[in-house]
């Protein structure tokens, strides 16, 4: 091992004032930061600005359950015509997916996350708007908002407040209606102001969360921690073993030192890391486990299954992580932040939703980790683990992933070796 204080008399020192005026010096560290620093504002904030007017095909459900008979002169009952005209008006836009959808339908879709909320006509709608102009005891017809809070506490206040807007525009149009009736000529005045806006609005909860669920953000902040722990995780494993087989010296605060340089191939040391990260990917999804869940309580069910997708996260996000770093060196740190959080966060759908972001951000969450992870987390956490709530795709990409990485890794390290590409000439102690 070399120290950082050798035996002969030291030269000259370099003054930084010299340096700092060569700009070679300040090409490379400048046109970088400037990138990351424009690349980050772009994808951080240009995905979060404008969710209204981004809104793309965002499903909400369309429930018609009203038996109600048609009234006087209508071919249809209220609760078809309400539906029809909402979901024709939608069609004519891109904004809103309305799905049609009947009781069971509608619940299974919120139960398996495929609907951000829900509007419901109920049974009795056709009923009870008759009602308005022949009984003394008036009793207001309602309609139903359903939310969906484990798609996250945004999504579901945008269905909530798109699911409002429809029905009181129904109520302003049933009034117009109404106010046409000859059964309205009679009425007194108090019930033609009713009749003018007749239909009131509930907002319940459609498929209900823990309450310490962080408002339907703890599956997001979860697979966070999951790409933080294989990011780092992953690096600290690159350095650490770099170091440890004298590829990379080794500076603590003024202390400096570099072991004796182990003559290994690059597929050889990218093999090792990759051990080491699975290995150590066990320990650190435990601790995360046990810190979210047993010590601040988080809200979780079917731990055994949450563990091991945790574990297989981490372990897929470690490997890609070894794999971009043996293929670009020295900025294979800057390229794997790139891959796996600046591009992942802003497409990962988990706090403002896809279809409420531009289509720049759509396209990447095909295929960065980020989303297919959190779909995945968060139907175990909120989903009751259902394949269909996203489940079986982050299954399926962790395996994309893992594929992905040895192949890659090991092909770019095997050409390097066969190149005769040493990382650096062997150094005796």
């Amino acid at each position: 091992m070399t120290s950082a204080n050798p035996p002969h008399t030291p030269g000259p020192q370099v003054r930084a004032g010299n340096l700092v005026r060569r700009p070679k010096l300040w090409l490379v560290p400048t046109v970088l930061s400037s990138l990351v620093a424009l690349g980050l504002a772009f994808l951080y904030m240009g995905g979060i600005l404008n969710p209204n007017d981004s809104l793309h095909r965002l499903p909400i459900a369309l429930v018609d359950a009203d038996q109600g008979r048609p009234l006087p002169g209508q071919s249809e009952n209220l609760g078809r015509q309400i539906t029809d005209a909402i979901a024709a008006t939608g069609s004519s836009k891109t904004d809103v997916d309305w799905q049609r959808l009947d009781p069971a339908q509608a619940q299974d879709a919120l139960a398996s996350g495929k609907v951000y909320g829900a509007l419901v006509v109920p049974e009795d709608f056709t009923a009870s708007v008759a009602a308005l102009t022949t009984e003394r005891a008036k009793v207001r017809p309602t309609l139903t908002v359903l939310t969906n809070p484990g798609l996250g506490s945004l999504g579901s206040s945008m269905a909530s407040q798109i699911n409002q807007a429809a029905a009181h525009q129904a109520s302003l149009t049933l009034g117009k209606q109404l106010a046409a009736s000859p059964a309205t000529a009679s009425a007194d005045s108090t019930t033609r102001l009713l009749l003018t806006d007749p239909v009131s609005v509930t907002t319940r909860v459609g498929h209900p969360i823990g309450r310490h669920s962080g408002l339907g953000l703890s599956a997001f902040y979860y697979t966070l921690l999951l790409v933080l722990g294989g990011f780092i995780g992953g690096n600290l494993v690159n350095s650490g073993v770099d170091t440890a087989l004298g590829y990379a010296d080794s500076e603590i605060g003024p202390w400096h030192s570099r072991h004796p340089t182990v003559p290994i191939s690059r597929t050889q040391t990218l093999v090792l890391k990759m051990l080491m990260t699975a290995g150590i990917s066990v320990l650190t999804t435990t601790l995360v486990m046990v810190a979210t869940i047993v010590i601040l309580g988080m809200d979780a069910s079917h731990l055994p299954m949450l563990w091991l997708f945790s574990y297989c996260a981490t372990t897929a996000v470690g490997l890609g992580v070894q794999a971009i770093n043996a293929a670009f060196g020295g900025i294979g740190q800057l390229v794997s932040m790139f891959v796996f959080i600046a591009l992942a966060l802003p497409s990962s759908g988990a706090t403002v939703p896809l279809e409420a972001t531009p289509g720049f951000f759509r396209f990447l969450s095909i295929f960065e980790p980020m989303h297919q992870l959190s779909a995945g987390v968060r139907s175990i956490l909120y989903f009751d683990a259902r394949a269909d709530a996203g489940l079986a795709r982050g299954w399926v990409m962790i395996a994309v992933g893992v594929v992905l990485a040895l192949a890659f890794g090991l092909a770019m390290t095997h050409y390097y070796d066969r190149r005769g590409l040493r990382r650096l000439t062997p150094q005796p102690a």
